[in-house]
């Protein structure tokens, strides 16, 4: 295992390193995890942790979210193939607006800078507001992980962290 240096209170907050303690987590439930199978049928109310993630209409078990934990993962690691499709589709339609907007009066110049600025705000305040929530959502899921892992052990007859 390779030492890190200590996090800074900034560093520890940074969305980066919620991904990686993230990613560590479901990494660590993933090796402990031989038979996932085990999982199947083992309701998640039995655990305070798990269970907040139940819907109402949905009658997991820790199996499913042991795969959910897993897909998601993934989605950070590789990324989500239909955002990228969704971006491509966005990206035509900005440079047609873009095309067609080029065509109408150079008066309106001054009004758009305004509303450019206010935008560029609205922008940081929605990406504020966003990587706050993102933020939020990986510490619960590491939470979650740790509980799943551990909760594994104690069915199997293994150790409790």
């Amino acid at each position: 295992m390779m030492m890190q240096p200590p996090e800074t209170r900034a560093q520890k907050n940074s969305l980066f390193n919620a991904m990686n303690r993230f990613i560590g987590a479901v990494n660590n439930m993933d090796q402990t995890v031989m038979v996932p199978s085990l999982l199947r049928d083992v309701p998640l109310e039995e655990d305070r942790g798990l269970s907040s993630l139940k819907s109402v209409e949905d009658e997991g078990d820790m199996y499913s979210y042991y795969q959910l934990l897993k897909s998601i993962r993934r989605d950070i690691e590789w990324g989500v193939r239909c955002a990228a499709a969704d971006e491509r589709r966005k990206e035509s339609m900005k440079i047609t607006r873009m095309n067609s907007s080029a065509s109408t009066s150079s008066s309106s110049s001054s009004a758009s800078l305004s509303s450019e600025e206010e935008e560029d705000d609205n922008l940081q305040k929605q990406f504020q507001y966003h990587l706050t929530g993102l933020q939020g959502v990986l510490s619960k899921l590491t939470l979650q992980a740790n509980s799943l892992t551990k909760r594994y052990n104690q069915e199997i007859g293994g150790w409790g962290y």
